[in-house]
């Protein structure tokens, strides 16, 4: 169902500290002018842990107007409480997403049981296409393939976000569900991986400060130019490392800050990059390009 380079879209805050609605369309029209395929706001690039729910369905409402149908936006809309995600994909669907971003419940650490349990909940309750995602780094629970091929019989659950960075573990998936189930890359640096195992694309990262190479590496792989695609892989894996200097999203904050997209504010407890890492991060965007020069 989804293809591409899907952007995890990072959340621009003024130097108050309040959603700043201009800065967050002007991003989506940028990408949708570099070819991105797909838009996912208030996921963890976009600090959903430290939205308000007025401004998370605030930020899903301003970036499906922006978007106005050109590419599907999947609005995160995942928490560790069921009955909170299923508020929040229903005002997922009354706001016009194309489809939802699901995180696995984080903290209370569910059984396979408990998971399967809260995704079928959502499947059922709410009449829009979800998309799974799975990322054991930060939720410290994994969703296991056999718990996916048990969640196929939903139509409706259509897709996985898959962040492990594991070949074996998506080729798994793509064995028991690639005929039910589109399966797509978490992780940047693991993309081409994951595509020679059957995923058909990526929520990236790396795609808010690259995003025409990241939307061509993508075309270049489903019009069979396998080698171009690696050429985009190799030149853009220094810019994966730099967005993970420190923690998701401080280093990509930073780096859309340095090339004057929006202002680089976070919210607590994200803190500002260290210096050390901001003088790595600098050279990493002056040599792929994105700066005029390199930071003095």
């Amino acid at each position: 169902m989804f293809r591409g380079s899907i952007v995890a879209l990072v959340t621009p805050f003024d130097a108050r500290g309040r959603l700043d609605e201009k800065a967050l369309g002007e991003l989506v029209e940028w990408h949708l002018a570099e070819g991105t395929a797909g838009i996912v706001p208030c996921g963890t690039t976009g600090e959903s842990a430290t939205l308000t729910h007025t401004e998370h369905e605030r930020v899903v409402e301003r970036v499906v107007e922006a978007a106005a149908g050109r590419v599907p936006v999947i609005a995160g809309s995942g928490s560790n409480a069921t009955d909170e995600a299923v508020e929040l994909t229903r005002h997922a669907k009354k706001a016009g997403a194309a489809a939802a971003l699901l995180i696995t419940p984080y903290y209370n650490k569910p059984t396979q049981e408990g998971l399967y349990r809260h995704f079928a909940a959502l499947a059922r309750a709410v009449d829009l296409p979800q998309v799974l995602y799975n990322v054991p780094g930060r939720t410290a629970v994994n969703l296991l393939p056999e718990t996916v091929e048990r969640l196929c019989e939903f139509e409706n659950i259509v897709a996985i976000k898959e962040a492990t960075g594991s070949v074996q573990v998506t080729g798994e998936i793509v064995r028991r569900c690639g005929d039910r189930m589109t399966v797509l890359s978490g992780d940047d640096f693991a993309n081409l991986g994951l595509l020679a195992m059957g995923a058909t694309g990526a929520i990236s990262v790396t795609a808010n400060v690259a995003p025409a190479d990241m939307a061509a590496l993508f075309a270049a792989w489903d019009r069979g130019d396998v080698a171009e695609a690696r050429r985009l892989h190799y030149r853009l894996l220094p810019l994966h490392s730099a967005m993970f200097l420190e923690g998701n999203p401080i280093p990509v904050k930073a780096a859309l800050g340095l090339m004057g997209r929006i202002g680089p504010t976070l919210r607590l407890p994200l803190t500002d990059l260290a210096e050390a890492h901001l003088d790595t991060l600098t050279a990493a965007l002056a040599d792929y390009g994105l700066l005029k020069a390199r930071r003095a």
